[in-house]
């Protein structure tokens, strides 16, 4: 005849599950970051319908764009290529954006929340397969470094507007950012390596 559980060992189930389920309060973080990226997708398409009303002649939606980007110079302000690169490289730069959103909204949920069990899904990205806290550290860097360049780019371009010292500081900035993906990459390697070494004594 088995004997009940003791009193104290009900207790101590009980606190680990309310542990494991507080991973749920990351819930609204997630759905915080989708309605940020709605916002990106307004701002997104303002800025594009500015873009495309600015080619077709109009003057106000050509004002709104250099302001935008901080554009400027001594003759006649005009939609000339100089403009377009820089309103592009802001589109670029929102896009960019938004994947890293949608890594860290899919990638966490999947990582730290529940599975989407979408194994055998169409549509399933193939970086969600292996995703892993690890990984997902890996392709953020590589992500924040792409943002990084797009902005280093953008001050270049415009590099008239900017003082030898906002130019310095951005490109010690991307350098540092560069190290670190680095050594966040070479760091997950290293016991990536390990781990195998261990599984395989």
């Amino acid at each position: 005849m088995s004997q009940p559980a003791p009193h104290g060992s009900a207790r101590l189930r009980l606190l680990p599950n309310l542990i494991f389920s507080s991973r749920w309060l990351q819930l609204p973080l997630y759905l915080g970051l989708i309605l940020a990226q709605c916002v990106y997708v307004f701002h997104f398409w303002v800025e594009l319908v500015h873009l495309i009303e600015a080619a077709f002649g109009d003057r106000q939606a050509l004002d709104i764009l250099i302001k935008s980007i901080g554009y400027a110079s001594e003759a006649e302000p005009k939609l000339n290529e100089t403009v377009i690169m820089l309103v592009v490289l802001g589109l670029i730069d929102v896009v960019m954006i938004s994947n890293l959103l949608i890594m860290v909204i899919v990638g966490g949920y999947e990582t730290f929340v529940s599975r989407m069990d979408l194994e055998g899904h169409p549509d399933q990205p193939e970086w969600l397969s292996h995703v892993n806290a690890s990984v997902l550290k890996v392709k953020l860097a590589t992500a924040i470094i792409g943002i990084s360049s797009i902005h280093l780019l953008k001050t270049f371009i415009n590099a008239s507007n900017y003082s030898d010292k906002v130019l310095l500081w951005q490109t010690a900035i991307h350098i540092a950012f560069l190290l670190s993906a680095m050594a966040i990459a070479a760091t997950d390697r290293i016991l990536a390596g390990g781990a195998k070494a261990s599984n395989g004594h």
